[in-house]
């Protein structure tokens, strides 16, 4: 309602413009249109040529309404998925770029010029104004909390967290393997992470190239991204930001790592390479695949589980089973068991930087009293 209220005065104004706008015609032009008029015998009068101003006015009144309203409503969803933080860095380096930019035209527009070429005057200040606006907002973009800290480095907020008052929540921000696999969305329901997510541009933008491959798997994966992305984005609504930041760099993870760096968040991934990149830069990081490692239930030698056995090992007599969580078992003289379910007393584990491989033999432990009879014999 309100954006037809807009455009119907967009079209009442130009419809206004455009009638009234012949009396502002030069006196030379409007008698030649006298002139016309006689001549034609009256067959176009002033306030025809009204009209037709009136309705071109209207038409292009209604034109330039219906830009602003798709202009309007892109910005709004632009700053809507904006963090505030960089909102209000982004002013601050446009102001200043202007203020900047005026200081250095006031000597030059005191200059004596000649009238011929006085026109020069408003084009440098507009070029100036450009350049050196536009050089202001770059700079806020890629170091707005730097110049946040600059403009207030004592805020409140800053004081109660360093007397332990508060606990400051750090954004997360998404790796591109993270969003394909889909844990993350069990990980915000379950409550386990908390803050804003984040989920960079050159995120999203891998996503788009991958979505687009020639190969299958690929462009499934990049799919696949792109629809968890915009289902948690339209799940959680302003926690999930898109930073649109483009930071220097060759690759997608180290833009990823300069985010990170630069506002003080916590990166998410399952690539281990990344993560171990990132704590030598002593940057926060949480690593999912070290996560499911770390909630594996703790298998201890002497145990006995009941496994069944799924296919035969590399070595002669070998079975391989697995536990509920996905990790393998080596059974020893398991061979002949093949798909059946077996007791397995544990006898070994081995980690691994991805995982985890337990190692038994068919059997159970046997009873401590038992024990104890055959060490008595």
């Amino acid at each position: 309602m309100v954006d037809l209220l807009v455009l119907f005065l967009f079209l009442i104004a130009g419809s206004l413009i455009g009638w009234v706008s012949i009396d502002f015609l030069p006196s030379n032009l409007l008698e030649q249109v006298l002139l016309q008029e006689s001549y034609l015998e009256h067959l176009i009068s002033i306030s025809d040529i009204k009209n037709l101003f009136g309705g071109l006015g209207a038409l292009l009144a209604l034109l330039i309404g219906l830009i602003i309203q798709q202009l309007r409503k892109r910005l709004g969803e632009r700053i809507k998925n904006t963090p505030s933080y960089l909102l209000f860095s982004r002013s601050i380096g446009l102001i200043l770029g202007l203020i900047l930019a005026n200081l250095l035209l006031a000597p030059i527009l005191l200059l004596p010029i000649p009238e011929e070429i006085i026109i020069i005057k408003p084009a440098i200040a507009v070029i100036i104004n450009i350049f050196f606006g536009l050089l202001g907002y770059n700079l806020a973009e890629v170091h707005g909390r730097t110049i946040l800290r600059l403009f207030n480095p004592n805020s409140t907020e800053a004081l109660l967290i360093t007397e332990g008052i508060l606990t400051p929540v750090s954004p997360k921000i998404l790796d591109t393997s993270v969003i394909i696999d889909g844990r993350i969305n069990a990980l915000l329901e379950c409550g386990f992470i908390e803050g804003q997510v984040i989920a960079a541009q050159s995120v999203v933008d891998e996503l788009q190239i991958l979505s687009d491959s020639s190969n299958n798997e690929k462009r499934l994966k990049g799919r696949r991204g792109l629809k968890i992305l915009n289902q948690l984005s339209a799940k959680y609504g302003r926690r999930i930001i898109l930073d649109d930041t483009r930071y220097e760099g060759e690759g997608t993870d180290s833009r990823l790592l300069q985010l990170t760096e630069e506002i003080g968040g916590t990166l998410i991934t399952s690539d281990y390479n990344l993560s171990e990149i990132a704590k030598i830069k002593e940057l926060k990081v949480l690593n999912l695949s070290e996560l499911v490692i770390a909630l594996r239930a703790d298998v201890q030698p002497g145990e006995t589980l009941q496994i069944k056995v799924v296919r035969e090992g590399k070595e002669a007599n070998q079975g391989v089973g697995y536990l509920d969580d996905g990790t393998m078992v080596v059974i020893e003289e398991a061979k002949q068991a093949l798909n059946q379910r077996v007791d397995v007393l544990i006898t070994g584990a081995l980690q691994t930087p991805t995982g985890r491989m337990i190692f038994g033999r068919l059997g159970k432990a046997e009873p401590p009293n038992k024990s104890n009879k055959m060490k008595a014999k």
